[in-house]
């Protein structure tokens, strides 16, 4: 046990300015507000904040850091209140203390609500004060050390899993590596125990077997670096940590005995020019392997790590990595965030969140996210991966997750141009939107204020943020829709009952349908939530008549006449509804992408057929990049309807249960649409999957029938199908 004085003096050692009075009121103030608790190991509560305490004087923390880690369960776990510690330590304290108590007072919950929940409050702390982080760390630390004492095998992997997850990446994303490796080492043991044995054991025989060899490439390259001219250079080896191994052997989908990093050498020098000396060096002496150089000083990580990383077949010939980098720099590679603290610069406070582009990024994901539990899934994805590191026409450095691709590119530039992407240049070549990005690509995104998120986009993007800004458009987009579906099912039977449909009658009736506005309401006609008959009622209640016959015969007339086919004009009597084409000209319209009107599109010349009209998404079109001259820049006409009929393919999922399909085309029916061609391509027992071609007007009449379609129990999922 830490005792008063000695905690004062650890931070008084570091930090000869701190306020020792806050220290020794906090240490007096939170040991008798924890009075006689005990933790699940039988120990004194208060040994609990004591050693997260310790574990911020490691890191060298200034003294409200240290206060508020000895104070941060007193508000949920004692009767001390916030009023309390406002009163005795002052607002600065008090509003630190607030932050890690709002994020620990759900973690008994073990539903993905709350822990969602939980998380999202971290963000808006951390991003006010990023010491709320530092402290929730040192507290996890704490806890996956004690993590044993447990005694429900459930809620240890439970909070292992939460900590691999969430709270290991967040710790490399300021970069904490040696919390980070500590705190993934205490989870892979409660997760994957088996496993965590396994490679220990094999670094166990290794290290039995290599002791010797690992000391002769230390003095070799010890001995190298004096004789070229660095006398003051530090060379040490270090282990990888179980679970990067792990991570490794599973990533590249190799045995152990391939693996040639497991031991990783550091040289450490005193000058920026020295680190370069020594890289030179190293190259001059061994052969390089290919793809193993990458210069983190010329380009450092988002968290503010710099090094030089290269392999070589070193000594005795074994590929080892050598990691070459200075004393600052190894002091931010350990302590990350935390070696640029108060007392080090002018006593001015590196505390605000807002420095971190990754932390802006999650707090667009907050905004964006519609539930918790879409925040959560999509801030894993933003977390908890490799990274790439690519670069704007201008230099300016994007750090992405393995996999990313323009898309991904174009919403870490800015939301508005992701939003009209519409192309990308990859190091000066056209490329496919789906591209996966590799480091040191220089990316030129293409975009158009016709565009907007496109809905297979979804399908192969990776960071959280693009999925978001992505779902949030269509979730928009498809609100619209059920807005003017509802709209229209309510006009037609106000209609049929012989009134006039108006707005502002629903107005009158919202709050008993519990929907803000009129608008919404409509909406939840559209989606099927409320009926047209119970808004109608709502708004008449004491009607009692029913629909006119001449009503009843024109809804009727509107619901069969539509499923009828209708004969298409010929060539002659119908307008070409495209502009930007020469009178005469061939037109054929793409089965790979089936072009609407209203729809974007583009004209490739084909020998022999004259001009082929692609929607400007279409992935056939990559095959046309090399032929610019092919490219025709056309447009849908604007005025009248066009007589001309146009198909328009879904691929929709419906329930596989006796009448749905009979619902699904009539459906179709009701909304003006013709099902021309129908196939199943997918069946099991409780769904089938139907490419489904239908005659419609234009792109908007075929959304409308989407939207239709979704408002439909029975169905399950419909989306515009490309391909043949």
């Amino acid at each position: 046990m830490i005792r008063q004085y000695e905690l004062v003096e650890r931070v008084k050692a570091y930090d000869p300015s701190a306020d020792e009075d806050l220290l020794n009121r906090a240490y007096v103030f939170s040991m008798k507000a924890h009075g006689s608790q005990t933790r699940a190991s039988g120990d004194p509560y208060f040994l609990h904040p004591l050693e997260v305490a310790g574990i911020l004087t490691q890191m060298k923390l200034d003294a409200g850091t240290i206060a508020t880690a000895l104070l941060h369960d007193t508000v949920e776990d004692t009767v001390a209140t916030l009023e309390d510690i406002e009163r005795v330590f002052g607002k600065e304290i008090a509003r630190l203390v607030d932050g890690v108590t709002k994020l620990s007072r759900l973690e008994l919950h073990s539903e993905q609500a709350k822990q969602a929940e939980n998380f999202r409050k971290l963000v808006l702390a951390m991003s006010e004060d990023i010491r709320v982080l530092l402290v929730k760390l040192a507290d996890r630390l704490h806890n996956m050390r004690t993590l044993f004492h447990l005694k429900k095998p459930e809620k240890r992997r439970r909070i292992a899993r939460e900590t691999i997850e969430i709270y290991s990446p967040l710790a490399e994303r300021i970069g904490m590596h040696k919390i980070k490796d500590e705190l993934d080492d205490l989870a892979f043991a409660e997760l994957n125990p088996d496993a965590r044995d396994s490679i220990l054991a094999q670094l166990a025989r290794l290290r039995d077997e290599g002791q010797s060899r690992v000391q002769t490439i230390i003095t070799e390259l010890q001995e190298l670096l004096v004789k070229e001219g660095i006398p003051v250079a530090t060379v040490t080896g270090r282990e990888k940590s179980a679970y990067s191994i792990w991570r490794k052997l599973q990533r590249k989908n190799v045995s152990f005995e391939q693996l040639s990093d497991i031991m990783a050498f550091r040289i450490t020098v005193g000058t920026l020019p020295e680190c370069y000396q020594a890289l030179g060096i190293v190259h001059a002496h061994y052969p390089l392997m290919p793809g193993r150089f990458k210069d983190y000083i010329s380009t450092p990580k988002p968290n503010g790590y710099r090094s030089l990383h290269t392999g070589v077949i070193g000594p005795g010939r074994n590929r080892i990595e050598v990691q070459i980098r200075t004393r600052d720099m190894h002091e931010i590679a350990e302590l990350g965030v935390a070696a640029h603290w108060a007392y080090k610069q002018d006593h001015q406070p590196r505390t605000n969140g807002g420095e971190y582009r990754w932390l802006r990024e999650l707090l667009e994901i907050l905004e964006h996210a519609q539930k918790p539990e879409e925040f959560l899934e999509h801030t894993k994805l933003e977390l908890f991966q490799e990274q790439v590191f690519c670069f704007t026409p201008k230099g300016d450095l994007i750090a992405l997750p393995r996999g990313a691709t323009p898309v991904d590119f174009a919403y870490a530039v800015h939301s508005q141009v992701g939003d009209h992407c519409v192309g990308a240049k990859i190091n000066g070549r056209m490329l496919p939107l789906r591209t996966m990005l590799q480091n040191g690509d220089q990316v030129d995104i293409v975009t158009s204020k016709a565009q907007t998120p496109v809905p297979g986009w979804e399908r192969f993007v990776v960071t959280g943020k693009a999925r978001a800004r992505i779902r949030k458009f269509l979730r928009t987009q498809q609100r619209s829709q059920y807005i003017e579906l509802g709209r229209g099912m309510l006009m037609r039977q106000f209609k049929a009952e012989g009134y006039e449909f108006s707005e502002k009658a629903l107005d009158n009736v919202i709050k008993i349908f519990q929907q803000p506005t009129a608008d919404d309401l409509m909406a939840g006609v559209g989606s099927g939530l409320h009926s047209v008959r119970e808004v109608f009622h709502a708004v008449f209640p004491g009607h009692k008549a029913q629909a006119t016959p001449a009503a009843l015969r024109e809804l009727d007339d509107k619901a069969t006449n539509v499923v009828k086919l209708k004969p298409k004009p010929s060539g002659k009597q119908a307008p070409l509804p495209i502009r930007g084409l020469i009178p005469g000209m061939a037109v054929h319209y793409a089965r790979c992408c089936h072009p609407l009107p209203g729809d974007r599109i583009v004209g490739i010349v084909t020998t022999g057929k004259g001009v082929t009209i692609h929607t400007i998404d279409c992935e056939t079109l990559e095959s046309f990049h090399e032929s610019p001259e092919r490219w025709i820049d056309v447009s849908w006409e604007t005025g009248p309807d066009s007589p001309e009929e146009h198909v328009g393919r879904l691929m929709v999922s419906i329930s596989n249960e006796q009448g749905s399909l009979g619902t699904l085309f009539t459906v179709i029916g009701k909304n003006q649409g013709n099902v021309i061609h129908q196939k199943i391509t997918n069946r099991t027992a409780d769904y089938f999957d139907l490419l489904i071609d239908i005659d419609v007007k234009d792109a908007k009449h075929l959304t409308n029938i989407m939207a239709a379609l979704r408002a439909t129990p029975a169905i399950h999922s419909v989306e515009r199908a490309r391909g043949r």
